[in-house]
């Protein structure tokens, strides 16, 4: 069983904010649909790559998409 991250993003609301599927953010940042799903659902943490390039699909700051609690 996969430990959940405690990494929290707001990738969803963005995403459909930008109109955009999960597959189809998943094609533009080079991953799997279920890659975004799992990211979305905070089962998996996004390589710093990954991070960034969905950031600049949604055209935010990596700190508008993601964030870390102290």
């Amino acid at each position: 069983m996969t430990k959940p991250t405690r990494v929290t993003n707001r990738i969803r609301e963005l995403r459909l904010s930008a109109r955009l599927s999960q597959a189809e953010l998943a094609q533009r940042i080079g991953v799997t649909r279920q890659t975004v799903n799992a990211i979305e659902g905070g089962k998996y943490s996004p390589s710093l790559e990954a991070a960034f390039l969905i950031a600049r699909v949604l055209r935010r700051p990596l700190d508008e998409v993601f964030d870390y609690p102290e």
